[in-house]
């Protein structure tokens, strides 16, 4: 963290497009494990986490939240890819935690496993498509040097 990082943020409407890209390929995602999940797992088919209703939510929410998240990174360090890299799996690995408790409580150890498969999908899209759509930009020096050679 060095809250004085010499390139300059992403462009909001580069932000924009990738939160917009990132929710639709995170459902597109989410939808695609289930059918192959359930077709894999045929006793998972009525599975109430499984329905577009609740887990299109969750992840809409979830998937702005780190695109909101993408920008203040970016201000706050001069390495912001490593440290979201580093955020996406810890957030990854904490949003386990509610598909253990789930297994634990019952649930079916092959729609939990689809549930977790789910959640790690969507943070390798929605980190890949903010670092690809949305990335930092060089510095106005930076920029103004290498215009400037002969």
């Amino acid at each position: 963290m060095d809250f004085a990082p010499a390139h300059r943020q992403p462009a909001a409407v580069r932000v924009a497009v990738a939160t917009v890209v990132s929710v639709v390929a995170s459902l597109a995602a989410d939808a695609l494990l289930v059918v192959i999940g359930t077709a894999v797992f045929p006793s998972t088919s009525r599975y109430a986490h499984f329905r577009f209703s609740d887990y299109g939510k969750l992840t809409v929410i979830g998937v702005i939240i780190a695109c909101l998240a993408w920008p203040i990174i970016t201000r706050v360090t001069s390495v912001p890819r490593w440290l979201f890299f580093r955020l996406a799996i810890l957030v990854t690995l904490v949003l386990w935690l509610p598909d253990l408790y789930i297994l634990y409580r019952g649930s079916r150890p092959e729609a939990v496993a689809i549930l977790m498969v789910m959640h790690l999908a969507i943070a390798l899209v929605t980190y890949n498509l903010l670092v690809r759509l949305a990335p930092v930009r060089p510095s106005r020096q930076t920029t103004h040097r290498k215009s400037a050679a002969p």
